[in-house]
Parts: C-alpha cells; structure tokens; sequence
C-alpha cells in the first residue's frame, strides 16, 4: 500500500510549472502579490520587530533576506521573520472547508526564502507555491483539527515542507525524510487561537515554515525521519487525527487544483466574519448613527460563531489578537466608523467604550442553513432592529475576495498598494507590483524579496 507520505513526496517531485493551466498562475501571481503586501504591512508590528531582531542575530553561509529592512540571516529565520510579517494583519488570504481551515498563504514565506537561496526562477516559485497550497487545503479537506486540541499550522508544516524540498530539488525519497522530519516534531496546539489570544496567533505558522525549511534542509543533507510518520502506530493517524484519511486526488491533468478555492480578504479581520461585516456595512447604510441602534441579531455558520464569538475573551477583547478574531468586535466597530482598517485594532479603539457598549448589544448564534452551504458558502444573515422598533436585514454569501466574488486585479494592486505603502515609497512600490505580475519571466525569485528592500535599509 502507498502510504501518505509517498502519495504526497511523488507528487511534489513530479509538479511543474508546464502542468499549471493559465488560470492557475494567474492565480497564483494574485495570491502572491496579496500576501507580500501583507507582508509590507506588517513589517512594523512588534511580534515582527522581535522576529527580525532574532534573525539578526545569525549570520549564515547560505543566507536569505528579511524582506524590508534587508538583514541576511539564515533561511529558516528569514522564513520566520518573513512569515511574521505576513500574518500579522490577519490579512493574508484564507482556505475553508468542510474539514480544517486556515491561510495557505503562509507557506509563501518559505517558498520565498528557499527560492532565494537556490536561486530559483519566478517559475519554479509559482510552481511551490501551487504545491503548498495543494498540500495544505487537500489535508484540511480531510479533517477538523481544531476540535481536537490540534491547530491548522500542523497542516501548514507540511504544505511549507513540499515547498521548501521542491525548492531545494530533493529527489523523491528526500522529499519524503523532508515530511518525516517536519511533521514529527512539530504538531501544534490549538490554544493558539482560544480565550485571551497572544503574539504567538500570528507567529504559529511563521514557525511551521522555520520548522519546514529546516527539516527539508537535513533531508537534503542525508537525514533521515521516523516512518511511516501517518500510518505507524506511534503516528500522526493515531496521535493526532484518531483516525485515518486518505487524500483525493491532487491537482493537474482532470483534477482542479486548489488554490483556485482560495479567497483574498476584503478586511484585516478573521476568515469567518469577512462576510458578517459585510452583511453589517450594508444595513448601516440605512440608519443615521450607531446611537439609533437596540439590538444586532446574526445568523451564521457554527464554526465562525465557535472561532470568533466562542468564548467570553471574544465579547471583551483586550489584544489586537483577540479583536481581530472577535465577531462582534469587529461588527461594532464596522457600524460605528463604516470599515474595519488596521488602525481599528490599536489600543485607543480597544478601549472605546461607544465600541463596548455596542459589542453588548450583539447578538450571534449558528445557522443549519448556513452550515449547509459550506464550504462554498460563507452565508450570513444580518438583522439591525433599531430603537424605534424598525428592522433592517442584510445577507451575504460570498464577501468581495471569496472565490466565488473575486476582486478584479485592480482592487487586488489597490490593496497592495495601501499596505506596501506604509513602508516603501510609490515608484519602488510601482516597480516591484510589475516585477511580481510578470514573475514567469524572472530568472532569479529572489529578486522581488530584494525589490522588498526599504531605501532606508539599502543605504
């Protein structure tokens, strides 16, 4: 019998750019540009300062770049520190399924290093980046991991490590001594994301790309992991999942890849309430003030009530963290200033009490309905009752980015733009979009992580 681990390192080894259709990499180039955006936007957030002082501390052999600020450490902190600044918006692009959920997107981190070090074309970069995406919403298809005590970064591991040794140009069998030894020691707990959420939120899967890097570089130089790492007796079937799960069928030829699921965030806000803010910014445009409101009554899917509005941290949120996984939250905040923006999560809206005593007045709970439409849906239904006794009604399915109601290319540089901004000035930010929309004609990836670069920091 195959096992997981020969299914996944086969096809890792065989993909190529050639096996991508068109729409698959413009796709893909789309989600790119999103999460280096991303990335420039968080490049000033504390858990990043941290990260990159700690990549600074290494200096390397075979070195990779921080992106903005230039330093050259080694590739897993760079992968790290990179990896920081992508999730800290809570920004970058999201996977849901019936099974796990999560933010493939992260991977690109490692994809992004590795393709550096080796000095990997635009091309081979597209291609490891379908691949993690394949890796990780194939795996997540298969189970809830959260309920479990297990968070979605145990998949993302694995989705980074195909990356990180397609990259590397492992052979077959040291692609798969590359998942022996990223996902053996690195299985992550899912009080991540519970209660009063930390730092750590936004640092887990930059971790799980540091980890895979790491791993897929002692497979290159001969090591070897614990096998079969699914199917043992001491492995991830028994220990993680319960039980175990086969994979469908992979990308290419007949097969859909799965980066064309992949939706781009309209608000830097958790997956699950991309939609209820939404459904909440069209029924304020009926009422005259936050002030003329009594009651907001939410009907959702079970899982982004259990995620964002499933416990008491999410109704008082102190960190930036927790309010940006925080439904009501967020909806409060949407209904008062008309847009949930980054400046929203800062301390002086956290403690706004016009905001708290709004989040009071929320109320949300599940949906068989819209627990029915998933995971193609995301459906949302929104009820504003005002003071003077008149309800409003909104709902949404698809929030503008979700797969099914993409942003057009425009709406996805504009984003860009109003992130890469904060950091780097507009001709730079000009002439690195272009670089990143024509990527199939780079020779050398680690050119657009350079292009990153703030003129402050080249000097």
């Amino acid at each position: 019998m195959t096992t997981m681990v020969e299914q996944l390192s086969s096809y890792a080894a065989a993909l190529r750019y050639e096996d991508l259709p068109r729409e698959v990499v413009r796709q893909a180039k789309r989600l790119i540009i999103d999460t280096v955006g991303c990335a420039l936007g968080g490049y000033e957030s504390a858990p990043a300062r941290i990260a990159r002082d700690i990549a600074g501390t290494v200096t390397s052999a075979q070195p990779a770049t921080v992106m903005v600020s230039g330093r050259r450490t080694s590739p897993d902190l760079a992968a790290f520190a990179n990896g920081v600044m992508i999730r800290f918006l809570d920004f970058n692009d999201g996977y849901t399924s019936t099974g796990e959920s999560g933010h493939p997107s992260d991977s690109i981190a490692a994809v992004l290093s590795v393709a550096e070090l080796m000095k990997r074309s635009g091309r081979d970069a597209i291609a490891a980046t379908v691949l993690a995406y394949e890796v990780f919403c194939r795996v997540c298809d298969q189970v809830d991991l959260k309920p479990l005590g297990w968070d979605h970064v145990t998949v993302g591991g694995m989705a980074s490590t195909a990356a990180a040794a397609r990259l590397l140009g492992l052979p077959e069998k040291r692609i798969g001594e590359a998942f022996n030894l990223g996902i053996a020691p690195n299985i992550a707990l899912y009080q991540t994301r519970i209660g009063h959420v930390s730092m750590w939120k936004g640092c887990a899967y930059a971790n799980a790309s540091r980890n895979a890097v790491f791993a897929a570089m002692l497979a290159s130089r001969g090591m070897t992991g614990p096998s079969p790492i699914f199917e043992g007796v001491g492995g991830y079937f028994k220990a993680v999942t319960r039980a175990p799960f086969r994979l469908a069928a992979l990308g290419g030829g007949e097969h859909p890849f799965k980066i064309m699921e992949c939706s781009i965030k309209h608000f830097p806000l958790g997956q699950y309430s991309q939609t209820v803010v939404e459904a909440a910014l069209e029924v304020r445009e009926k009422i005259r003030s936050a002030d003329e409101i009594a009651e907001v009554r939410i009907e959702t899917v079970s899982t982004a009530i259990r995620l964002m509005a499933g416990d008491p941290d999410k109704w008082e949120p102190a960190t930036r963290e927790t309010a940006d996984h925080s439904m009501p939250y967020t909806v409060a905040v949407a209904l008062i200033h008309g847009t949930v923006e980054e400046r929203h999560f800062d301390d002086e809206y956290l403690r706004d009490p016009e905001i708290r005593a709004l989040t009071r007045r929320i109320k949300a709970g599940a949906s068989e309905e819209a627990d029915g439409r998933m995971p193609e849906a995301m459906l949302c239904k929104f009820a504003l009752v005002t003071k003077a006794g008149q309800t409003h009604n909104a709902v949404v399915e698809y929030h503008k980015g979700h797969y099914r109601n993409p942003m057009s290319d425009g709406e996805v540089e504009a984003k860009f733009r109003g992130l890469a901004g904060h950091v780097l000035p507009p001709a730079q930010v000009d002439r690195l979009l272009e670089r990143l929309w024509t990527l199939e004609d780079i020779t050398d990836a680690g050119e657009v992580v350079r292009m990153t670069i703030a003129p402050a920091a080249a000097q």
